[in-house]
């Protein structure tokens, strides 16, 4: 494991094989821990603070650690590693919602949160195995996403209305049209605007052209439709 921080590495990341399925099964397990627990943990505080605590450390490590990666290896640069893909802005998002359980932030962070990370979970846009840090970094970072988005709304008394999904899909329809002028000066492809990743993912059935940004403003907008279904049904089992 002489090159676990290095650039490159010569083991691969296939998906589906048993570090992907490994790594799956901690996402769930974290997942349904919080889930079925998040009553008594939200009624103790020191187990709040102690779990609030976790996740923004896994969140700001994974961030600032894939940051100086790309910096030592010397292949950092605008097109790539600038944090302004969903997961990113989530990750940020996440942060701040932790440390200041601001509602609004509770709630976008919700929408935002949740299906980009899952899908990267589950069709990883990765080159590493897990003989390599970049493996680490990509769950790791992932699945704390998640974990947050849930572990916020689940234990916080947001009211997550019709209103406040219109509201964050307006934000991101905002968002994504400053990220689509960013992306056309950097040449870069945030948020896959400009086309979908390598790895196979949902985003290769949207489509080319004026129909790709469509289906992915219809399908985003579904997702919303079907996250504030989703949050009924989170609160009412709490």
């Amino acid at each position: 494991m002489d090159n676990w921080f290095q650039a490159y590495s010569s083991h691969p990341f296939v998906p589906f094989t048993l570090s992907h399925w490994i790594a799956l099964i901690v996402f769930a397990a974290g997942l349904s821990f919080i889930l079925l627990f998040a009553e008594k943990i939200s009624r103790h505080p020191g187990s709040m603070k102690f779990i609030r605590l976790s996740l923004l450390i896994l969140l700001f490590i994974s961030e600032v650690s894939y940051q100086y990666w790309a910096v030592t290896n010397g292949v950092w640069s605008t097109t790539y590693y600038i944090p302004l893909h969903l997961c990113g802005i989530a990750s940020i998002v996440g942060i701040a919602a932790l440390v200041t359980y601001h509602p609004k932030l509770i709630k976008l962070n919700y929408f935002i949160g949740i299906i980009p990370a899952l899908i990267a979970l589950i069709t990883p846009d990765l080159l590493y195995d897990y003989q390599h840090f970049r493996f680490w970094k990509f769950f790791i970072h992932h699945m704390a996403i998640i974990w947050t988005s849930v572990f916020l709304v689940v234990t916080a008394s947001v009211n997550v209305s019709w209103g406040t999904m219109f509201k964050a899909y307006f934000w991101l329809v905002i968002y994504g049209v400053v990220v689509g002028f960013i992306n056309t000066i950097l040449g870069a492809n945030y948020m896959f605007l400009n086309g979908p990743p390598e790895a196979a993912t949902p985003l290769d059935y949207m489509g080319d052209g004026l129909w790709y940004y469509l289906n992915l403003g219809i399908v985003a907008l579904v997702v919303f439709a079907l996250m504030k279904l989703l949050h009924g049904a989170l609160i009412k089992n709490k």
